[in-house]
């Protein structure tokens, strides 16, 4: 039964107790020309669950119609049974994982999505935002289109039905040129697999084989779960088509859809997002944030008897740490990994427990010692709060926050899903100091931004020319923020509810 028609959204679930985190971006995987095209979406899609939990969605096509299986939770909720993956036959297949930054929590957004075009049927999956979706959107809807969802993925859809150009790649490329923004996208058609990133690279997107077949997903991770060849990252502003031709052969076709600006990968895929096993444009992502704690502790070194990882986003840095100030490392928070979100969402009472259900004291390990504690990042600053108030309750004799990241003044619009800017930690506080009182902790550091650069890249911040997207610390944004500077970023957007 339908719901009643909901007045407004603001593109975030509820399901963290305080809203305390970056949000992840998501996930897109694509294969062509294999066998088991949706069983190894479903592998790859599982080794990207830590970029979007949310939702998930295979679409695959077996030689005569596409089929579709989209659903709400984790990947191994649904993927992993036979019945679900018989339901996608064929040898292409692309898939999602999905944390919302745009649009409501809804099945009818979870990606990827689906037309029937003159051209043929398309189904599209990106990671990332488009900063004129909303911009595009109200145009479309003002020349007569009919939007099923509020992703501004539906918006590609358009653009490319509306194109005149003659080929799918061709209309995909015309679709892509007018969206702004960071994305990393795969599309698939009835022959085609096709991939593109943004101009200016903010959103990863890499390219493999596997038996000789091309692959195409946000992370190298998905790539070594299947056991599949890593070629080479997918460029800036580039779009690569690869069709299955008559004989069976796979041709590849490169194109360069954006205007040669440099890359500028988004510097919190190695803060927080990318798992650390995976290489990231060119580089570990482990060894950048070892690195980060290493800086971070010649920038900020102080007498202690034990470091301590908030788990598990600080553990690399905690490590790198560890060696460079020679102070041992212990695992003085132990992290519960089996918390569903939904369980902490129906009461306050409940939500009160907050960081106890996800991390525990080792007592023994902090009990009348003085106590180093490292995390990737602080945003809000309310569960630095707790941790470090749970961190004196086990007996701690002192408690030094250091932070492998610089302070988080901007928020972002390239996809990841920040609080409002007043809401920011660093911008709630004029001092250090303050912000130290606030969060319980007997001193507080951050990692410079030159320190940030110097762990990923082996140089200072070039102010002019920045080598990366780095806007949450800076306020450089890469590129226009049409929908914001148009007020259309806020925008209220009339939404049916669901229970799907």
């Amino acid at each position: 039964m339908s719901e009643p028609v909901s007045g407004a959204f603001d593109g975030r679930s509820v399901h963290e107790w305080d809203g305390d985190t970056l949000r992840e971006e998501c996930g897109v995987f694509g294969i062509l020309g294999h066998p088991d095209a949706a069983t190894l979406t479903a592998l790859g899609l599982h080794a990207l669950q830590h970029r979007g939990q949310e939702a998930a969605g295979i679409v695959s096509f077996d030689g005569l119609r596409f089929h579709s299986e989209r659903r709400m939770g984790l990947v191994g909720d649904h993927y992993t049974d036979p019945a679900t993956l018989a339901r996608l036959p064929g040898n292409i297949a692309i898939g999602h994982n999905r944390y919302s930054t745009t649009g409501e929590v809804a099945l009818r957004n979870v990606q990827p999505l689906f037309a029937e075009l003159e051209v043929g049927g398309i189904a599209i999956a990106h990671n990332g935002n488009f900063t004129n979706g909303l911009t595009l959107r109200r145009q479309l809807i003002a020349g007569g289109a009919i939007c099923q969802s509020t992703s501004d993925t539906e918006v590609v859809l358009h653009l490319i039905a509306r194109s005149r150009y003659t080929s799918t790649a061709d209309r995909f490329i015309d679709a892509i040129r007018q969206m702004e923004g960071g994305y990393a996208m795969v599309a698939m058609t009835r022959t085609k697999l096709i991939a593109a990133r943004d101009p200016i690279g903010i959103r990863p997107l890499v390219m493999g084989e596997l038996d000789g077949k091309p692959i195409f997903c946000s992370e190298t991770c998905a790539l070594d779960i299947i056991g599949a060849k890593f070629v080479r990252d997918v460029e800036n502003g580039e779009v690569i088509i690869c069709e299955i031709q008559p004989d069976g052969s796979i041709s590849i076709d490169a194109r360069k859809a954006g205007n040669g600006q440099p890359e500028r990968l988004c510097l919190f895929e190695y803060v927080y997002f990318a798992r650390p096993d995976s290489v990231v444009g060119g580089r570990s992502v482990y060894v950048a944030r070892k690195n980060m704690g290493i800086n971070l502790a010649k920038e900020a070194p102080v007498e202690a008897d034990v470091v301590v990882p908030v788990p598990d986003g600080g553990t690399p840095a905690a490590l790198g740490y560890a060696q460079e100030s020679g102070i041992p490392f212990e695992y003085g928070i132990i992290r519960n990994h089996y918390v569903g979100r939904t369980f902490i969402e129906p009461t306050q009472q409940i939500r009160a427990f907050g960081v106890k259900l996800k991390h525990s004291a080792n007592r023994a390990m902090i009990e009348g010692k003085r106590v180093i504690l490292v995390d990737d990042s602080i945003v809000r600053g309310t569960t630095s709060l707790k941790i470090v108030q749970m961190i004196r309750d086990a007996g701690a004799r002192e408690v030094h926050f250091r932070v492998a990241s610089p302070m988080i003044y901007y928020p972002d619009f390239y996809g990841i899903d920040t609080p409002d800017r007043e809401k920011l930690l660093a911008n709630q506080y004029d001092s250090l100091e303050a912000m130290c009182r606030y969060i319980g902790a007997d001193s507080l550091q951050f990692l410079s931004i030159n320190g940030l650069y110097h762990a990923v890249g082996d140089e200072d911040r070039n102010d002019a020319r920045p080598q990366f997207t780095d806007h949450y610390f800076t306020g450089d944004y890469p590129t226009r923020l049409l929908d914001k500077d148009g007020e259309s970023m806020g925008r209220k957007v009339s939404v049916l509810a669901s229970n799907g």
